[in-house]
């Protein structure tokens, strides 16, 4: 009986032995968790408050977007949006910034930086005009922080020029 256990037992560290020196590199780059993460994505909705059209959260974040040529991202064209912001006083404090990612090829980069936010506007807790622009066709995410803390993401479609 004694035998047995410990053959089981000498066969249980010699697999063990043998996967662990069969180890793959399982490192992952953060470009390739972008990538990975794309399948899931889709065109954030559009929803209305009060008079404007906004693409993003209701009720958390969006900007003004109606889906219009106007509006309408394109490599490389600078346009202006107004972001809105709801929220409590706590998660409301800070500078905005804004991280794009692209979702074919996980490029990152980012929009906005250090934009104080303003006050109350279209039923939004805060507001921040800016002007934005991505730099190639598809589908990109938007990251919105507010201090150093990820408030909400808005995923916008980038038409071709």
């Amino acid at each position: 009986m004694r035998l047995s256990i410990f053959l089981v037992v000498l066969g249980f560290f010699f697999t063990m032995a043998a996967c662990d020196d069969n180890k793959v590199d399982k490192t992952v780059t953060e470009q390739e968790k972008v990538v990975s993460a794309a399948k899931d994505w889709e065109e954030s909705p559009i929803f209305k408050v009060n008079d404007y059209q906004m693409i993003g959260e209701e009720g958390r974040l969006g900007f003004i977007y109606d889906n219009t040529e106007e509006t309408k991202f394109y490599p490389d064209k600078t346009q202006k949006y107004m972001w809105h912001f709801w929220g409590n006083d706590d998660e409301l404090n800070g500078e905005l910034k804004v991280i794009a990612f692209h979702k074919e090829s996980g490029e990152q980069i980012t929009i906005l930086e250090g934009r104080p936010l303003a006050g109350p506007n279209n039923g939004a807790d805060h507001h921040v005009p800016s002007n934005m622009s991505l730099p190639k066709k598809g589908l990109w995410k938007l990251e919105a922080h507010i201090g150093d803390k990820l408030f909400g993401t808005v995923f916008v479609k980038v038409y071709e020029g």
